[in-house]
C-alpha cells in the first residue's frame, strides 16, 4: 500500500523539481582535472549500462533478493536513467534546494557550496 508517492509529493511541494535520489560526490581536495577524469569514467560506465540495459538487469538480478526480472527492470529504471547521465540545470537546482532545506531544518551543519563537474 502506498501512503504517499514521494516523487509526486516532492514535485508538488517544490515547484515541479525532480526528487534527487542520489549522486556521486568527488571531494574538492582533488584537482579539477582528476575530478573530471573520474566523472568521465562514471559517465562512460553509466552510458554503457543504459545502452545494454537487458544485460545490466540480468547482472543485477543476482543481488535482487528473489525479485523477478520485470520488477527488477522497473526498479533499476527508477535509479538509472537519463537523469543519471546528466542532472541538467533543473536537477542541479533540485539538489541545491534539497540540501538548502536540510540545512534550514538543522539536518546538516552548514550550507553546501556545490560545484558540479561537467
Amino acid at each position: 500500500m502506498v501512503c504517499q508517492d514521494l516523487g509526486k509529493w516532492w514535485s508538488s511541494e517544490n515547484s515541479g523539481l525532480p526528487l534527487p535520489l542520489g549522486g556521486n560526490v568527488i571531494h574538492r581536495r582533488f584537482e579539477p582535472r582528476l575530478r573530471k577524469t573520474v566523472s568521465d569514467i562514471l559517465t562512460t560506465s553509466i552510458r554503457f549500462s543504459l545502452e545494454h540495459r537487458a544485460e545490466a538487469v540480468e547482472h543485477a538480478l543476482q543481488y535482487a533478493r528473489d525479485m523477478g526480472r520485470d520488477l527488477a527492470d522497473r526498479f533499476v529504471g527508477m535509479y538509472v536513467n537519463h537523469w543519471t547521465l546528466d542532472y541538467g540545470e533543473k536537477g542541479r537546482e533540485s539538489i541545491r534546494h534539497f540540501l538548502g532545506k536540510a540545512f534550514e531544518a538543522g539536518l546538516i551543519p552548514h550550507r553546501q557550496e556545490l560545484e558540479f563537474v561537467q
